[in-house]
C-alpha cells in the first residue's frame, strides 16, 4: 500500500511540475494566438519566431553575456576559493565567507539598485576628475559590459561555493609530492590541483550560466535598450500580451536543456559502468 502511495505522490508532484511546461509547449503549435482554444496543429510560430529580429537579438545578447560572466565567475571564484581555502586565521576566514553570502542573499531588487548607483556614481567620479584636470575619463554607460559586471557579481558566490567543497576534499600532500618530484608550482597547480577540482568548476561554471540566462531583475537595471537580454525581452512583452512566439522559443529551450541533461547523465551512467567493469577486471 505505502508503495503505491509513494509512487502516487511522485508522479503528482511530476505532474504538478511539468505540466504548465507540457500545455505551454502544446499550444506553441496551436494555429490561433488563443491560449485557451486549439484552432489546428501549425509551425507558424516557430517560423515566426526566426524571423522575430527582437527576441533573436535579445537571446543573442543573453547568450554572449552569460558565457562571459560565467568564464570570468569561474576564473575569479576559483581563484578566490583557494585563496578562502589557505586562510589560517578562522575568524577572518569566517567573515569572508558570510561576505561571499551576501550576494546570494540579498534580495534582487537591492543587487540591481545597487549596481545601477555604483555605475553612475563612476560616471559621475570620472566627470569630477575632467573636470578637475582637463584629462578625458571613459565613460561607463549601461550595456554590456555593465551587464557582465553585474552578472559577475552575483555568480562567482556560485563558483565559490562549489569549488571549496572540492578543494577540503583533496590531499594536500599530493601537491607537496608533485613539487618533490621536480615539478614547478606552475606545473603542479595545473597538472595535480586543476584536475581535483574541476568538478567543482564545472558545477560552479553550469551554475552560473544557468543564473546569469535566468535573470531579470538584475539586468532591468543595468542593461541598456540595444543590450537588453531574453528575460528583460520577454517581461517588456508581456506587459502587452505574451505573444505565442514565446511559447515556441520556451519549447526550443525546455527541449535543448532537456537532450543536455539526458546526454550528460548517459555519459555519467556510461563512465560508472566502465569504472565497474575495470574493478572487476582488476578483481
Amino acid at each position: 500500500m505505502m508503495k503505491h502511495l509513494r509512487r502516487f505522490y511522485i508522479g503528482l508532484v511530476m505532474l504538478f511540475l511539468y505540466l504548465p511546461i507540457g500545455v505551454l509547449i502544446l499550444y506553441s503549435f496551436n494555429a490561433s494566438k488563443s491560449r485557451s482554444v486549439w484552432s489546428g496543429f501549425s509551425l507558424r510560430w516557430y517560423r515566426d519566431l526566426f524571423s522575430n529580429e527582437l527576441i533573436l537579438t535579445s537571446l543573442y545578447n543573453t547568450i554572449v553575456v552569460a558565457l562571459c560572466a560565467s568564464v570570468i565567475a569561474v576564473i575569479l571564484g576559483t581563484a578566490a576559493a583557494m585563496g578562502i581555502y589557505s586562510m589560517r586565521n578562522r575568524w577572518f576566514k569566517s567573515a569572508i565567507m558570510n561576505i561571499t553570502y551576501m550576494p546570494i542573499l540579498n534580495p534582487e531588487i537591492v543587487m540591481g539598485v545597487s549596481l545601477l548607483l555604483l555605475f553612475v556614481s563612476v560616471n559621475q567620479i570620472g566627470a569630477s576628475i575632467t573636470a578637475a584636470t582637463g584629462i578625458q575619463m571613459p565613460e561607463l554607460n549601461l550595456g554590456y559590459l555593465t551587464l557582465v559586471i553585474a552578472h559577475v557579481t552575483f555568480c562567482t558566490p556560485y563558483v565559490i561555493l562549489n569549488v571549496l567543497p572540492k578543494l577540503r576534499q583533496m590531499d594536500k600532500y599530493v601537491y607537496e609530492a608533485a613539487l618533490d618530484l621536480g615539478c614547478s608550482p606552475a606545473m603542479a597547480f595545473f597538472k595535480v590541483i586543476i584536475p581535483e577540482i574541476m568538478p567543482g568548476m564545472a558545477t560552479g561554471f553550469l551554475m552560473a550560466l544557468t543564473y546569469s540566462i535566468d535573470d531579470f531583475i538584475i539586468s532591468y537595471f543595468v542593461s541598456s535598450a540595444t543590450s537588453q537580454t531574453l528575460p528583460v525581452t520577454i517581461g517588456a512583452m508581456v506587459r502587452k500580451r505574451i505573444s505565442p512566439e514565446i511559447n515556441a522559443l520556451s519549447a526550443i529551450i525546455f527541449v535543448v536543456v532537456l537532450a543536455a541533461l539526458v546526454l550528460i547523465n548517459l555519459s555519467a551512467l556510461r563512465q560508472e559502468r566502465q569504472l565497474q567493469k575495470r574493478q572487476g577486471g582488476g578483481a
